[in-house]
Parts: C-alpha cells; sequence; structure tokens
C-alpha cells in the first residue's frame, strides 16, 4: 500500500512502510515470546539463523517480483498503448510461455550437471539480457514480434532459477521443519509478486509519459540485478539440513 501511495503522497507512503516494519518487528518479538514460555510458535525464529536459506529467499523474492511485474507492465502496455485486445496479448506472451517450458523440462538434467548457484545465477543473467533485449526492440520496431525475443529469454531465465531456488530453501533444513519452511517460502515469493505488481504500477502511472513503460522494465531489472548479486553469494554446493557449517544450533528453550 505505501509504495502504490507513493505517486499521491510520500508521506503517506513513509507512514505505511513504517506501519508495516512496526508490524513485523511486532510479529518477530510475539513468536520470541512464545518460544521463551516454551510453547510452539506460528514460525520458529532459527529459520532465519540459516544463511544459505536466507540468501535462498531473497532470490525467491526478487524472481517473482521479476515474474508478476514483467507481466503487469508488458501486459498493460500492449493493451493501453498498442491498442491489442486481451487474446492477442495472450498469444504475444506465449513466447514467455515457451521459454518456461523449454527451461522446466530441461530443469531435472540440468539439476544434474550444474550447481545450484550456477544455475540461479544464469537465471537472473538471462532475465536480465532479456529485459534489455525487450526494451530495445520494442521501442524500435512496431512489430508485435519485436515483444518474442526479449520474452522469450525473460521465460528462459526464470524457468531456470524458480525450481533451484526452492531447493536451495528446502534442502537447507530437515524433515520435521518442512512444513514451516514451505510455508515461509511461499509467503515470501508472493511478497515478491506483491512488490512486482505495486511497483510496476506505481511507475506506470507517475505521469512519466512515454518512458513510464521503459522506466518500469528499467527498475525490475534492476531488482534482477540484486537478485544475480545475491546469488553469487550462495555456496558452490547446497549444504543439507545437518551441515553444522551453514546452520547454527538452535538455541535452548526455557
Amino acid at each position: 500500500m505505501g509504495i502504490l501511495a507513493a505517486d499521491n503522497n510520500l508521506w503517506l507512503t513513509l507512514g505505511l512502510i513504517a506501519g508495516g516494519v512496526l508490524v513485523l518487528a511486532w510479529f518477530m518479538h510475539w513468536i520470541r515470546s512464545e518460544e521463551r514460555a516454551g510453547a510452539e510458535p506460528l514460525l520458529s525464529t532459527d529459520l532465519f539463523r540459516n544463511r544459505t536459506a536466507n540468501l535462498g529467499l531473497v532470490t525467491q523474492n526478487a524472481q517473482w517480483l521479476l515474474l508478476m511485474g514483467t507481466s503487469f507492465t508488458v501486459a498493460t502496455y500492449l493493451q493501453v498503448v498498442r491498442g491489442y485486445n486481451a487474446i492477442q496479448t495472450g498469444v504475444i506472451f506465449t513466447a514467455a510461455t515457451l521459454g518456461l517450458l523449454a527451461s522446466s523440462l530441461a530443469a531435472e538434467r540440468l539439476a544434474k550437471r550444474l550447481p545450484q548457484r550456477t544455475l540461479i545465477t544464469a537465471g537472473f543473467a538471462l532475465a536480465v539480457v532479456g529485459i534489455g533485449v525487450l526494451i530495445g526492440l520494442v521501442a524500435g520496431s512496431p512489430s508485435p514480434w519485436a515483444f518474442a525475443p526479449g520474452l522469450l529469454l525473460i521465460g528462459l531465465g526464470l524457468g531456470v532459477m524458480l525450481t533451484p531456488s526452492v531447493n536451495v530453501v528446502q534442502s537447507a533444513f530437515p524433515e520435521e521443519q518442512q512444513g514451516e519452511i514451505s510455508g515461509l517460502s511461499r509467503s515470501i515469493s508472493n511478497l515478491g509478486s506483491t512488490f512486482g505488481t505495486a511497483i510496476a504500477g506505481t511507475i506506470l502511472v507517475a505521469n512519466l509519459g512515454k518512458h513510464a513503460y521503459a522506466a518500469a522494465m528499467a527498475v525490475l531489472a534492476v531488482a534482477a540485478l540484486i537478485g544475480l548479486a545475491t546469488a553469487t553469494r550462495l555456496p558452490r554446493t547446497t549444504p543439507t539440513a545437518h551441515d553444522p557449517a551453514d546452520t547454527p544450533p538452535p538455541r535452548p528453550r526455557a
């Protein structure tokens, strides 16, 4: 809500974001209090003590931000600026779908040959290149085919890295914590989706004229670069849940 309010009232934006931070701080205080009391909290704070999982969650957030932000921006551009209807827009998006399908079908073979970090890094790199190609070709050509190469590359990049990011996070915890980390992982992904549509939507209505769509895609490219930088900090080999070097021992509860 704070991001969406940015084009109207910056004070409201700051207030809403500060309110969100306070809610998260209260939530962390509450679950720590539950742990100290010997109760079972909604979410264990031990989940946030694993460096590899934390980095993987950041990449997940960036991936879904990129996916939903790109979908929102391109679909809006096609229908508002180019005047295409919903069916024509869907046909153009087939290029991204084909990229996702191709990389998903190859995911098992790629996972056996390459480290998870390599796949995530390569996925972000492909997405950044795809955004650059998309902006360049669309600006220079009125043809709907100009969207295909960029969307294909973005789809390939997202398909390559989505599953490895989940694997990195899930494999960092033992079986008894899979329910908790799975819920946290999905929440972080949903938050990324929300950020993507909110950021792109705010930029599109910020009175930037004909540059609004390029600006929105450029911001998404920055998010992809942040994801890329985060992915480079992942370990070369994914540690298991029992690797003591990655996960500190849980704190004793009262």
